[in-house]
């Protein structure tokens, strides 16, 4: 397979960092702990110290339903707000008060709150984009054609007091599902997120962060042959979501571009950890692969982890999971809740 062109030494410095992801891998993820008769709900560890919240909706009932995903944890405080902004036209990509003001109030609540926005790179961006569309619409974004929606877009999320939104910027790049993919044109992607970088940097009073976060595995291209610079990077995240069928835990760990080589490309390039999107999918209830997921949060202590809670991927918003709900309970909810 392709892979990207590295110098030798940050080589080694990934193939380091990745036997040393490997090590930290708390002794509760054994070998044998698989996805098919792998482990019950007893004794979840609680995940001290981790930025958590859940993808609830993306409006003001997402707002709203924040509280009651809190209350099923016992009381256990989600901290982080995640939601996205609509990618079928520009002028939604620009953001609106209708999306900012309840997130806002939201945050403003309660000190140390962190507020996640993914933003799509393109318009038209579920709508199914033929290569060449791609193609040229990166090379337009990296020209400049786009500055004006993004310079709106962040000076909307400064007038609403969101001048330190972590900004998911073209999440999933290295896949084929929306229209801000890479593998089109990866020198072009990499050029327009500079360039749109470069722009929400430049609104007055902005204190952003910018989140590079690909799918997990190779997907549809390496994902590290999207990356664009250190310094237009300030967190390194993954989507992690239970799949494909059949893979265990360990599998996600170490395959291609997986859990281990995202900490890994992460510690090569200076960079913190976020897990904006992991859930279930393929694999039904699956209790190991959440114990995995939160075990592995708690050794390498990302900027923040959001589950993604609707079917089939949640645990609160989805009766269907109630084994691997009871490990979330007892990992994010209040001590001594009952």
């Amino acid at each position: 397979m392709r892979r990207s062109p590295t110098r030798p030494r940050a080589a080694l410095l990934v193939l380091l960092a990745a036997v040393l992801a490997l090590l930290l891998v708390p002794e509760r993820l054994a070998p044998g702990e698989r996805h098919t008769g792998g482990p019950t709900a007893a004794d979840p560890l609680p995940l001290p110290d981790v930025p958590s919240g859940f993808f609830t909706g993306s409006d003001a009932e997402g707002v709203r339903r924040i509280s009651g995903a809190e209350a099923w944890l016992g009381g256990g405080e989600l901290t982080v707000g995640h939601t996205y902004l609509p990618g079928d036209r520009w002028s939604n990509i620009e953001g609106h008060p209708e999306l900012f003001a309840p997130w806002a109030r939201w945050k403003a609540a309660r000190p140390g709150r962190l507020f996640v926005l993914n933003v799509p790179m393109m318009d038209r961006n579920e709508a199914g984009l033929t290569d060449a569309e791609v193609r040229a619409g990166l090379r337009r974004g990296a020209a400049g054609a786009f500055d004006r929606h993004f310079r709106a877009l962040g000076g909307g999320l400064v007038a609403h007091g969101l001048e330190d939104a972590v900004l998911v910027l073209g999440w999933e790049m290295n896949g084929t599902t929306y229209g801000h993919r890479c593998g089109p044109d990866p020198a072009a992607w990499k050029a327009y997120w500079r360039q749109a970088v470069g722009v929400l940097r430049g609104v007055a009073g902005q204190r952003f962060r910018f989140d590079f976060t690909p799918s997990r595995g190779r997907d549809a291209v390496p994902w590290s042959e999207c990356y664009p610079g250190d310094d237009v990077v300030d967190i390194i995240g993954l989507d992690a979501y239970d799949q494909p069928e059949g893979l265990s835990f360990e599998g996600q760990v170490t395959e291609e571009y997986g859990l281990a080589h995202h900490v890994a490309f992460a510690k090569a390039h200076g960079k913190p950890v976020s897990y904006p999107e992991w859930g279930l999918f393929r694999n039904g209830d699956n209790p190991a692969y959440v114990r995995g997921m939160l075990d592995w949060f708690a050794a390498h202590r990302p900027v923040y982890q959001t589950v993604t809670d609707y079917c089939p991927h949640g645990v609160w918003g989805c009766a269907d999971n109630p084994r691997s709900a009871e490990v979330v309970r007892g990992a994010l909810g209040a001590p001594g809740r009952p």
